[in-house]
């Protein structure tokens, strides 16, 4: 049997996954597992299509890492903000490691109408995050504190270096050219793309993000990304991040996942929603694949 045919039958076993992509030498299947829409929300998936947009910009000259949010909001902040602000990088924001002890504006989860009392806003997005509380020293690998509140901002990045809502730049540079079938990004009340979740794709879609890092930055025999920029994603774990020394992925709530393995040189996507641990198992038959 190949990888593809292993992995979808190991998926059948499964209750809770939608469907599920595999590419094995270049060639890209998809199986339904459960009947469900064919686009859905691929939750925290997400922040990996904003660590590639950041990604276009570095290559186009146009961002750099050790930026600081300060510097590219300067006119749009708010009266008062911690000044731990003036040492915070883009780095230390896409690797969650800017300050805070909790996480916070997951429009997934929380009730945003309480954010009004505490910020004095519940539409302005930017405000709020500049306003949080930043009781943690930034850049400290202590520090990290996973938040959808670093991918927003960085979402905003994308637009004020831009021009253009994250969604709307993915679309143009990735989504079309790649010839995506379906997508569609959340947004905050003002219209500007979460980035941290809400972006709603197929999971053959999914699975050609895997193939672009998987490739380092090639797809079809088309450069998108830079070797280095591909290299620095997992290097410094901007969202891909690997599980064994053969493997890195990206997961989002509800078990949603990409799954590349570099050395087998597969590429899996699985949507879905989990509620007895079909990750874990999961996981564990991709780790002892054969």
């Amino acid at each position: 049997m190949t990888y593809t045919e292993k992995i979808f039958a190991k998926a059948h076993e499964e209750k809770g996954l939608y469907s599920v992509t595999v590419v094995e030498n270049g060639i890209s299947r998809t199986e339904e597992i459960t009947p469900a829409n064919k686009t859905n929300n691929c939750y925290s998936v997400a922040k990996a299509f904003t660590v590639t947009a950041l990604g276009l910009l570095h290559d186009d000259g146009l961002l750099s890492t050790d930026e600081r949010p300060t510097d590219i909001f300067k006119d749009e902040l708010p009266e008062k903000i911690s000044p731990k602000w003036e040492v915070i990088t883009l780095d230390n924001v896409m690797r969650h490691r800017w300050g805070l002890e909790n996480g916070f504006l997951d429009i997934d989860s929380e009730d945003l109408s309480t954010y009004k009392e505490k910020y004095g806003t519940r539409n302005d997005f930017l405000k709020i995050v500049f306003s949080a509380d930043l009781p943690l020293t930034p850049g400290d690998e202590d520090s990290r504190t996973y938040s959808d509140a670093a991918y927003y901002l960085l979402s905003r990045v994308v637009t004020k270096k831009t021009g253009k809502i994250l969604f709307d730049f993915m679309r143009e540079r990735l989504f079309t050219p790649l010839e995506f079938e379906e997508a569609a990004w959340s947004t905050c009340p003002m219209g500007y793309s979460m980035g941290a979740t809400g972006l709603y794709l197929r999971t053959p879609d999914m699975a050609k993000l895997g193939m672009l890092y998987l490739n380092k930055g090639m797809y079809n025999g088309v450069r998108y990304l830079s070797e280095k920029w591909c290299d620095t994603v997992i290097e410094r774990g901007y969202e891909l991040r690997r599980n064994t020394p053969t493997s890195f992925s990206k997961g989002g709530m509800h078990g949603q996942q990409l799954f590349v393995d570099d050395t087998k040189g597969i590429v899996v996507a699985w949507l879905g929603h989990d509620t007895d641990g079909y990750v874990g198992r999961m996981f564990d038959f991709l780790a002892a694949l054969e």
